[in-house]
């Protein structure tokens, strides 16, 4: 069993920056793959970003270039930096843990990027 938790949501203007956290609770944190999601109301979850548990990188191309994933397992934690953040990436931004079966979801966190 994993729990994850998130962090670091919050308002910005357009081209400010945000750093969301996840911490994970339970055992064997580095053998999950660990990926960032996000919705909006009315829409699908849609994958933002991913870490392997050998730390390979994906990301979706609507944030190539401005989103960072990044984990450290001896902290149990996976964060995503955002930099030059547009009005259309806001969303509930929700972390997953997975490994074979096992399928985990954070409660989400609320970023709004308005002027």
């Amino acid at each position: 069993q994993v729990s994850l938790v998130e962090s670091g949501g919050g308002l910005v203007q357009p081209g400010g920056s945000l750093r969301l956290s996840c911490a994970a609770s339970g055992s064997m944190f580095s053998i999950y793959a660990m990926s960032w999601y996000r919705q909006v109301p009315g829409n699908q979850r849609e994958l933002v970003a991913a870490i392997t548990s050998g730390g390979s990188t994906t990301y979706a191309d609507f944030v190539k270039n401005r989103f960072t994933i990044s984990r450290d397992n001896a902290k149990n934690t996976v964060n995503l930096q955002m930099n030059s953040l547009k009005p259309d990436d806001t969303a509930v931004y929700y972390c997953n843990a997975r490994f074979n079966i096992y399928n985990y979801w954070g409660q989400g966190t609320q970023v709004t990027v308005s002027s």
